[in-house]
């Protein structure tokens, strides 16, 4: 079977072959019409739009994205097509969570902030937003969680955004990206939304770029209502508002879930939901990571333990310093190492 994949998805294109298949890698931006007219599969990630304009007339059966999120895909023309199509949900969960805790314990060391017993609003609690609210409960901070959809589901304990706006000192956005519907999320941080808050002191979106209204962010931050942000997605990515970029903490190129963990989970759910596609037979090749050099983390609390593995201030000062090369950044990224793959020795169980 001939397949097309995005060339910048690491771990798949070897199993792929040593699975009989025939695989194209193209550029994930540059995948057209000509290059899958007589391909039966397709692997992709956000960068490649997955709509009539790309696939009428493609031979194209299967669609595997290895990203947690789908808005790239046109799932209606993909039911009316008989297209079946698979994300990867919670593939890289533990990696953005790695990009929070490392941004809110960075922002912590570098203004000087306890985090315990400070409040922190966590909007969309699904695989990412449930690991930060147990990680910030452990911490000890005030957990208020924000997710309409489940709450209309029947799920409690929840609070509103207008609570979450009031009351919260670091609010953290994670929910999927919807324009239409009864909860659509496009800019729900909005003008409206940041005119509001009440004492929040930083904003993190790791979830889309238009979650976050970035025309209202910049105007918080240069009036002074919001001090600080943390962008890891933007409007328009990759041409992103260079304005807005000199006003962040820690701004980054889309890469929070861009660890070697989250990579190789999400090609491992890819191969899987494709062998069951392609009834293939036998045992799937297997992949796995070496240990990271070095393995042991000596440091003296898990903060401290955090940002010696990760530190996010690097990425920003790259992207700062050039951020024409918004997408060299993103789809060259030296993919990091989680923290479950270290041997983390902290110095007061010494």
């Amino acid at each position: 079977m001939k397949i097309v994949m995005d060339e910048k998805i690491p771990y798949l294109r070897d199993v792929l072959t040593e699975m009989g298949h025939r695989v194209v890698a193209l550029p994930g931006s540059g995948i057209k019409c000509d290059d899958i007219i007589d391909a039966e599969a397709l692997f992709v990630r956000t960068r490649t739009r997955c709509n009539a304009a790309l696939l009428d007339g493609s031979g194209v059966r299967f669609i595997g994205t290895a990203t947690i999120g789908y808005d790239h895909i046109d799932s209606d023309f993909c039911s009316k097509k008989g297209i079946r199509w698979t994300n990867a949900p919670g593939c890289n969960a533990d990696a953005v969570l790695q990009y929070v805790q490392s941004s809110i314990y960075s922002w912590a060391r570098d203004y000087n902030v306890e985090l315990r017993g400070l409040a922190i609003g966590i909007v969309g609690v699904g695989q990412i937003g449930r690991r930060v609210a147990r990680w910030a409960h452990n911490v000890g901070m005030r957990v208020l969680l924000n997710d309409p959809p489940r709450e209309a589901c029947g799920e409690e304990g929840f609070s509103s955004l207008g609570e979450i706006a009031s009351s919260c000192d670091i609010i953290t956005f994670h929910p999927t990206l919807s324009r239409e519907g009864l909860f659509p999320s496009y800019h729900l941080a909005d003008e409206a939304f940041f005119s509001s808050l009440s004492h929040c002191r930083l904003l993190l979106n790791v979830s889309r770029g238009p979650v976050v209204d970035n025309k209202a962010l910049y105007e918080a931050l240069e009036c002074g209502k919001l001090p600080c942000a943390v962008l890891d997605v933007w409007e328009d990515e990759p041409e992103i508002d260079v304005s807005l970029l000199g006003k962040l903490y820690i701004a980054t190129p889309h890469i929070a879930g861009y660890s070697a963990e989250g990579k190789m989970n999400a090609s491992r759910m890819m191969v899987e939901a494709f062998a069951q596609f392609s009834n293939h037979t036998g045992v799937l090749p297997q992949m796995s990571l070496p240990s990271p050099v070095p393995v042991h983390v000596f440091a003296a609390d898990e903060a401290a333990a955090l940002l010696d593995i990760y530190s996010p201030l690097e990425d920003t000062a790259r992207l700062k310093a050039a951020p024409s090369l918004f997408e060299d950044l993103r789809n060259n990224y030296k993919l990091r190492r989680e923290p479950s793959s270290y041997n983390i020795i902290l110095k007061t169980a010494l």
